[in-house]
């Protein structure tokens, strides 16, 4: 399977989790969740949703020819969203203390994209 190829199906399997998640939590947790641990939850959709969107784009891109930024990406969304997603319905607060790392994942995919341009 080419790396193209790979990358445009792990940004459709997270897009459709995002989109799954996100539907779970406006549908399941709306009366489960207090107001402020359900804005965390979408905070994390937000951003999974986002950074798939940009997997995707990654994927298509004939200008970037580096993988690593879209590791970073999945890196962050793993790290960032899914952190939010188990602290907000478990309220284990370890959790939420690994979301800054997925943050930092975010910012540095976003840096590679810039340097990979500079490489071309």
């Amino acid at each position: 399977m080419s790396d193209k190829k790979f990358w445009i199906i792990v940004s459709a399997v997270s897009g459709f989790s995002a989109v799954a998640i996100g539907a779970f939590g406006a549908h399941g947790l709306k009366e489960k969740l207090t107001t402020e641990m359900l804005e965390v939850y979408k905070t994390g959709v937000l951003y999974h949703l986002i950074h798939s969107v940009v997997l995707l784009s990654l994927a298509l891109s004939d200008k970037i020819k580096s993988q690593i930024p879209s590791i970073f990406f999945l890196t962050g969304i793993i790290l960032f969203s899914f952190s939010l997603y188990i602290y907000s319905t478990s309220g284990i607060r370890f959790f939420a203390m690994i979301t800054p790392f997925g943050g930092i994942s975010f910012l540095i995919g976003w840096i590679m994209i810039v340097l990979s341009l500079k490489k071309n």
